[in-house]
C-alpha cells in the first residue's frame, strides 16, 4: 500500500513510518518545513502540494498524527499551539483530500483518551459519552470535530493512551525517581492508568488501516488498565527499585502547573473496538510491557 503520515517526524510516527516499511508499504512524510527529514523516507510540504499533488497518485491512506506535544507547561500561549496545531492538521488533511480525484480508502485521525474526563470508578469504552470538563478534553472533542470534516472517505479516529516507549513520550519521565531510587505513588495513587506498548501503538494503526470494517472512535489503549500504584509497583519489579516515596499531589501542581492533571487524574478506557474486530495485543499486562521496555 501506499501509505502518507502527518507527524512522521515525532515520537509516534518515526516508530510507526518504521513498522510500515517493515510490511512492505510505501510511505511518505508529510511535514510543515522542508527540514523535518526522515530518514529513508520522502518528504513533502503542504505547500507543495497546494500546487502539486503527484506524490499522491494511487494513494491508499492517509495518517494524520500531527500536533504540538502536551508534555509542556500549559501557558496561555501553549494551548494555542496546542489545539491550532491539531485543527489546522486536520482541516489540511480534509482540504487535500478535496482536491484529489481518487480518494484514498482511509484516513486514521490521532485523538486522546481524554475525551471521557476522568473517574476513579467509571469504565469506558467507544460507547461512552464525550465530557469535556477539562482542558485536554476540549481540546480532543475539537479535534475530532475537525476530523469529522474529512469527507469521501472511511474515517478512524485513534483514542491514544499513554504509550509506553523507553526512550521517548512520557515513560523516561516516570522512570527518573525509580532510578534515583526514590520512586512511590503519585498522588493517591487510585487514579486509573491506561497504557499502551509503542509496538501494539503502531501495530494497531495498522490494523486499523487494513481493516475496513473498522470505522469511527478506536481506543488505543492495553485490555488492562492498571492503577498509579500498581503501575508504580510493576516499575519498580522491572527497574528492581524501591517503591517506597510517595510523590505528594501538591509537589507536581508545582512543578507542572495544570499538565499534572495528566498524572493525578485517569480513565479507565478499554479497547472495545479493536478487541471486537479481532486484534491481538503482544502486550496486553502491564509487567510484560513494562520488563520489555526497562
Amino acid at each position: 500500500m501506499k501509505i502518507a503520515v502527518t507527524g512522521g517526524s515525532g515520537f509516534i510516527g518515526k516508530r510507526l513510518i518504521v513498522h510500515l516499511q517493515q510490511q512492505g508499504h510505501e510511505v511518505i512524510n508529510i511535514s510543515r518545513s522542508p527540514r523535518a527529514v526522515v530518514e529513508h523516507v520522502r518528504t513533502v510540504t503542504w505547500d507543495q502540494l497546494k500546487t502539486d499533488s503527484s506524490a499522491f497518485a494511487g494513494l491508499d491512506a492517509i495518517v494524520n498524527l500531527a500536533g504540538e506535544s502536551i508534555n509542556q507547561r500549559w501557558t496561555a500561549a501553549a494551548k494555542e499551539r496546542i489545539v491550532g496545531s491539531r485543527l489546522k492538521a486536520a482541516e489540511q488533511v480534509a482540504q487535500l483530500i478535496e482536491r484529489m480525484e481518487v480518494k484514498p480508502k482511509v484516513v486514521v485521525n490521532a485523538s486522546g483518551m481524554s475525551i471521557y474526563g476522568t473517574s476513579e470508578t467509571e469504565t469506558f469504552d467507544e460507547r461512552s459519552p464525550h465530557r469535556p470538563v477539562d482542558f485536554l478534553s476540549r481540546v480532543v472533542e475539537q479535534w475530532e470535530g475537525a476530523a469529522d470534516q474529512i469527507q469521501g472517505t472511511r474515517i478512524v479516529k485513534v483514542r491514544v493512551g499513554l504509550v509506553l516507549d523507553g526512550k521517548e513520550g512520557a515513560f523516561p519521565k516516570m522512570a527518573l525517581p525509580y532510578k534515583l531510587g526514590v520512586g512511590g505513588p503519585i498522588g493517591s495513587g487510585k487514579q486509573w492508568l491506561s497504557w499502551i506498548h509503542i509496538d501494539d501503538m503502531v501495530r494497531l494503526i495498522d490494523f486499523c488501516i487494513q481493516n475496513e470494517a473498522i470505522i469511527g472512535p478506536v481506543n488505543a489503549t492495553a485490555p488492562n488498565p492498571v492503577t498509579n500504584r500498581e503501575f508504580g509497583r510493576a516499575l519498580a519489579k522491572a527497574m528492581r527499585r524501591p517503591n517506597l516515596f510517595p510523590l505528594p499531589a501538591f509537589i507536581l501542581k508545582m512543578v507542572f502547573g495544570e499538565l499534572s492533571t495528566l498524572l493525578l487524574e485517569g480513565q479507565k478506557v478499554l479497547p472495545r473496538a479493536l478487541l471486537e474486530h479481532g486484534f491481538t495485543f503482544k502486550y496486553s499486562f502491564v509487567d510484560k510491557a513494562l520488563a520489555d521496555i526497562v
